[in-house]
């Protein structure tokens, strides 16, 4: 029986993400000082999103406001961010990542990096852009762009 190359292309996929997910996590058990994937995500958010609400990172995520709570709650007591008060909306905070915080993200972006190096390895700029343009036409097909 032949693979039908719409499920080889799905399968493929769906073992680079596992791949990179599993490294993260290992990179998360090494460096990551007892983050779990869901903290180290938050995290990530705040240091693209300086200034973000949690009700922002709730709507990015699609995760239930009361488990997002939590995790920004355990991300401050441990230092790794920092609220103030949002000067337009006194009932919310705009949250930032502490210095600490910022530390321990640059070290999961190398171990990400290393990784993302070793997956277009042998792949020259052309080949790049072409398999950029390919994604974006599946994330386009799925209504995700």
């Amino acid at each position: 029986m032949t693979r039908n190359a719409n499920t080889e292309v799905l399968d493929r996929l769906h073992s680079l993400m596992h791949g990179l997910r599993r490294h993260l996590q290992e990179a998360m058990r090494q460096d990551g000082e007892g983050l779990g994937p869901m903290e180290a995500r938050c995290l990530a958010y705040f240091m693209r999103h300086d200034g973000a609400t949690q009700s922002d990172l709730v709507q990015h995520s699609g995760r239930d406001k009361a488990q997002i709570a939590r995790i920004v709650k355990a991300l401050h007591e441990r230092g790794l961010l920092h609220s103030r008060p949002d000067p337009d909306d006194g009932r919310s905070q705009r949250i930032g990542v502490t210095a600490e915080g910022q530390a321990l993200q640059r070290k999961m972006q190398q171990h990400r990096a290393r990784f993302e190096k070793a997956m277009v390895a042998g792949l020259d700029e052309k080949e790049r852009a072409a398999l950029l343009a390919l994604l974006q036409r599946l994330q386009d097909n799925v209504g995700q762009a």
